[in-house]
């Protein structure tokens, strides 16, 4: 039987080339936005697009859709430049004019051009600091750092390590989680500073600290922060482990048998491992690789003669903690580095050790491909992953007990600076702490144990019930981790790949687990003959060798695997079923915020929707055409699509709410990303506050916005959640003159998302589904509920209650709604 030939998906507005960006109103000659010609109702208040002609001014909201304009071949391309991965453009780029204000009804407050007299002139497009004529200008100090901003989101990360109400082995986690994160703090962000610096490339960012200040700054709260972590676990976590009978210990707490029992263990584990690497005229100074513990050692000869160096490498094959003994309770474990340091008499065999010391160096780890250049994208990446290990090292870390002369050596050795050189009082990367939080089986320090629930309309009952058939009644809002990812949208592509029915599946792959079902379900399904389009992002920072062999597992299976646009990180978590339904064919969506990972899924809060809703069907049909073919689609009827659509069109839906706000309707916006650090944005959100907009924003990492600035921001509130789960869901609602409009997808507001990937945003429209982001978004800024709340003058403040009335935590609440079960 032939199969009916799909219908044509282009949106009704969009016939020509001269369509308009996404989510965009028509303009005028002279830039501005047209009011509709027809009455509308509330539905119809959306901005649609329309064909018409775009000016230079239209520059500004990104390129425009027309052939032959001299953009257009680099409308997936961005400038060249030696930025790093989330540098940004310089401050004060042009956007969005603000609107006039007029006295004759929205359509006017939105149209300048139509004056209340009918011909006034507009005023002249304005730029990110345009204002009503009465408006002071913005001030040029109306940006924090983002490098600072990110140090702050890490304090708060360690506020949680501090707290003596989280159970004792969560603190040690987010002790690992604070050394984990600053790791890859330099290895990029630092990293990328010393680079821009080194090369004398202008200074980025829109609070203009010079380079050269903001890392003197970034050293010196860094150390204050390492020396805060080293406290928590030194002063405090680890003695109340070690009341626990939990024990991480030094050789002289050993007894006589520990010790003999060990000393096997070494001379059978370890000592065949080991290599002595002496520095002499004969022997250069050793590569140290990133992040590596390594141990510093001077020798002597004891009959005489000058001290000599010699460098060691801690084995990374065997584990950071060796158990003393697994045969009696309790867990008692020893720093493999103890052990090594007291037999190092055994390594060199008649010398006198004269001291020893732990150093560690993090390493510049950006990839840099020249995608024009290189015809294989895989190959290229993979020669510059072999690459990586060899980067310019950012950062040393020393046991704080380090001579002067051996720490000059290392310095001098390692060509670094002194201001690059963390002292570090405690043991040296306690990211290790996580194999003490898995080995300690101590449920009654950990938090209570849950098992994700199955959405509602999902549950199973005797034979689980068609995904399809339930997406033909409505969509589906799925919360990770509170609702199973196992049971929706995993089960959605498993049931996608076994249905004969499903004639194809598109799917875009960001990261994903080491033993993925995902990956599994799509290879089954190329199998059953099924075309499958699968788009890996190579680039995924760190998770770019293991891309690499899912893009080779999808292949040898059949599937037909992209690698993307050239220039772009392909961000959006997007997934396309197409199914024969009698003569018809229907098309299945799922546009998350979160990866398609099962076991981040479970640690990561994500909102996932699925849906049949046919144009979120043709817009998922449009994106991966751009994504696989050289579309040139860039209108959409329920996306907003980066890097063209998603800034210009946040930016409209602010001014919108600016406004009502001037004709008398309340304005509100709310956001919920995990950075913020987008200058156009952020002067949108200053301006909505001078309006009289209300602003609450809630921000997990970098916050650039400063709030609570009379004249500027007073409108504006700035929270932080942090906890058990990481908050990663990006979701933003706008007030719209009480017809709320929601969207979530994969975009924060950051250059890099919004100029250098490909992230998608999805307008909610369902009843039930709004309802569940709105309580989400409600409760999230309710003073009854904890978090951390941003000052003008930049600090964190925690709201935990009181003792006798402690605030809940967002968290908690939300499992409680749910109703995951213990496991």
């Amino acid at each position: 039987m032939s199969t009916p030939r799909e219908p044509a998906d282009r949106p009704s507005h969009a016939t020509g080339p001269t369509a308009p960006r996404n989510g965009t109103r028509p303009r005028g000659a002279d830039g501005r936005f047209r009011p509709q010609a027809s009455a509308e109702t509330a539905d119809d208040r959306r901005f649609r697009p329309q064909a018409s002609p775009g000016t230079a001014d239209d520059d500004r909201l990104g390129p425009q859709a027309s052939p032959g304009a001299a953009d257009d071949d680099r409308r997936f391309r961005p400038q060249a430049s030696a930025e790093t991965a989330d540098d940004s453009p310089a401050a004060g780029a042009t956007t969005v004019p603000d609107a006039a204000v007029a006295s004759t009804g929205l359509e006017e407050v939105l149209d300048p051009v139509a004056g209340p007299a009918g011909g006034a002139s507009p005023a002249r497009a304005g730029s990110a600091d345009d204002e009503p004529p009465t408006a002071a200008p913005l001030p040029e100090d109306r940006f924090l750092n983002r490098e600072l901003s990110w140090l702050d989101f890490n304090a708060r990360v360690l506020a949680l390590a501090e707290d003596p109400r989280t159970p004792l082995l969560e603190r040690a986690k987010f002790l690992a989680i604070f050394a984990s994160n600053l790791d890859e703090f330099y290895m990029v962000r630092v990293a990328g500073l010393k680079r821009r610096l080194q090369a004398g490339l202008p200074v980025r960012g829109g609070d203009r600290m010079p380079l050269r200040t903001q890392l003197e700054a970034v050293a010196e709260k860094a150390a204050a922060l390492v020396t805060r972590h080293s406290a928590c676990f030194t002063d405090d976590v680890l003695p109340r482990l070690a009341a626990e009978d939990i024990r991480i210990l030094r050789w002289a707490d050993l007894d006589d048998p520990e010790r003999e029992r060990l000393r096997a263990y070494f001379r059978e584990q370890i000592f065949p491992v080991l290599t002595p690497l002496a520095v002499d005229p004969a022997h250069p100074f050793p590569y140290i690789s990133g992040r590596s513990l390594n141990l510093a050692v001077a020798v002597r000869d004891p009959d005489g003669g000058s001290e000599l160096f010699a460098r060691v490498k801690v084995p990374n094959n065997v584990p950071r903690f060796v158990r003393v003994h697994r045969d009696q309770p309790g867990v008692r474990m020893l720093p493999v580095e103890d052990l090594i340091s007291v037999h190092l008499g055994q390594l060199f065999s008649g010398m006198q050790v004269v001291e020893c010391h732990l150093f560690r160096v993090t390493r510049n780890a950006e990839v840099e491909v020249d995608e024009d250049r290189d015809e294989d994208l895989l190959q290229a990446l993979e020669r510059e992953l072999a690459r990586r290990r060899f980067g310019p090292p950012v950062r040393l870390e020393v046991d704080a007990s380090i001579s002067d002369h051996m720490l000059e050596l290392l310095v001098r050795e390692l060509d670094m600076h002194d201001q690059e050189v963390l002292r570090v009082p405690s043991l040296l990367d306690l990211s290790a702490l996580w194999q003490l939080y898995n080995e300690a089986d101590r449920p009654d320090l950990k938090d209570p144990p849950f098992v994700p629930a199955t959405h509602p309309r999902l549950t199973e009952g005797e034979v689980p019930r068609s995904v399809f058939a339930t997406l033909r009644d409505g969509d589906i809002l799925v919360h990770h981790p509170y609702h199973s990812f196992a049971t929706s949208v995993q089960r959605f592509i498993e049931q996608a790949a076994a249905d004969p029915d499903v004639l194809a599946i598109k799917q875009t792959l960001y990261r994903t687990s080491g033993d993925s079902p995902i990956v599994d379900a799509l290879v089954d399904a190329a199998a059953a003959g099924k075309q499958v389009v699968v788009l890996v992002e190579l680039k995924a920072r760190f998770d770019e060798v293991a891309n690499i062999g899912w893009a080779r597992t999808l292949e040898r299976a059949g599937c037909h695997v992209v690698y993307g646009l050239v220039g772009l990180k392909t961000h959006c978590k997007t997934a396309l079923v197409v199914r024969q339904e009698g003569n018809q064919i229907r098309r299945y969506c799922h546009i998350g915020t979160g990866n398609y990972h099962p076991k981040t899924a479970r640690l990561y809060e994500d909102f996932g929707m699925l849906t049949a809703d046919p144009e979120i069907g043709a817009d998922l049909t449009d994106l991966f055409n751009v994504l696989t073919g050289y579309s040139r689609q860039t209108a959409y009827r329920r996306l907003l699509v980066a890097p063209q659509g998603i800034r210009s069109g946040l930016i409209e839906r602010i001014e919108r709410e600016i406004a009502h706000v001037r004709l008398g309707v309340p304005g509100l916006v709310q956001i919920k990303v995990n950075s913020l650090v987008d200058e156009e944005i952020t002067d949108a959100l200053y301006r909505a506050s001078r309006a009289g907009v209300h602003v609450d924003l809630l921000i997990r990492g970098m916050c650039t916005l400063r709030p609570g600035v009379p004249g500027l921001s007073e409108n504006i509130r700035v929270r932080s959640i942090l906890g058990r789960f990481l908050e990663h869901s990006r979701i933003f609602r706008f007030g719209n003159d009480g017809d709320a409009e929601f969207w979530m997808g994969s975009a924060d507001l950051m250059h890099r998302n919004l100029d250098r990937r490909v992230e998608a945003l999805v307008r909610v429209s369902d009843p039930v589904a709004r309802a569940e982001l709105d309580h989400v978004m409600t409760a999230a800024m309710s003073p009854e509920v904890e978090a951390f709340e941003l000052a003008a003058d930049g600090t964190w403040s925690r709201r935990t209650g009181t003792v006798e009335e402690p605030l809940v935590h967002l968290q908690e609440l939300l499992l409680r709604r749910v109703g995951g079960t213990a496991s």
